[in-house]
């Protein structure tokens, strides 16, 4: 499967473009400044910035390729406006907040605890880099629970990716916790969006839990 990859030089696409190569995927990697013919893959991954995303699946889109992306930030406008591109041109844009797939667990089971336990905080610490706060797998687990739970942002270096969900009830804690410590963790869940995005339909659709059902 050829692919192009987007932000090849940034955090992810470093130990992540190496890593695919290994699993047999030809990629071609993108970043600012370099042109690429985009007729001659079968699917696009973004890991870049949220200004940079609609340009890019749009050219994408207009080339009849899939993209999948893991960019984050985003407005409520920018996914919309996602969901329109995708949906103009017949293909799916995948946006997955967090690829981990432990960290799709979390999430998973913060759903399940917010039925039981009467109050719950999100603590979400990422690299000193990151831009967007509260993290976009913050956001997902809070809309999952659906209990609107407060949301703590930590910012410190020597940090990857790091959440846990606390929930409070009388006499007892329970916590949740995930923790990447690198972002070879991604590569399973890539591989997975990779193998399944034609089975999408066109559009956005969001979150890696969409192919673990």
């Amino acid at each position: 499967m050829r692919v192009a990859f987007f932000g090849c030089r940034g955090k992810v696409g470093i130990d992540i473009c190496p890593a695919l190569k290994k699993a047999g995927y030809d990629v071609k990697g993108v970043d600012v400044g370099m042109s690429f013919d985009l007729h001659c893959v079968d699917a696009v991954i973004d890991f870049t910035e949220a200004g940079a995303v609609a340009k890019n699946v749009g050219d994408a889109l207009a080339h009849g390729v899939p993209c999948i992306v893991g960019t984050t930030g985003m407005s409520s406008e920018q996914l919309a406006r996602l969901d329109e591109l995708g949906k103009e041109a017949g293909k799916p844009v995948f946006l997955v907040p967090n690829f981990a797939i432990g960290a799709v667990l979390m999430m998973r089971f913060a759903r399940e605890a917010a039925h039981y336990m009467s109050r719950a905080e999100i603590i979400e610490l990422h690299h000193e880099t990151k831009k967007d706060a509260p993290s976009g797998t913050a956001k997902a687990t809070a809309d999952l629970m659906g209990t609107s739970p407060t949301i703590h942002s930590v910012r410190l270096p020597g940090l990857v990716a790091h959440q846990e969900v606390l929930f409070g009830d009388l006499g007892q804690m329970l916590t949740i916790r995930h923790d990447t410590y690198s972002r070879k963790a991604y590569l399973p869940g890539i591989v997975l969006a990779l193998q399944k995005i034609k089975t999408l339909p066109p559009g956005l659709t969001v979150g890696l839990e969409a192919l673990l059902r």
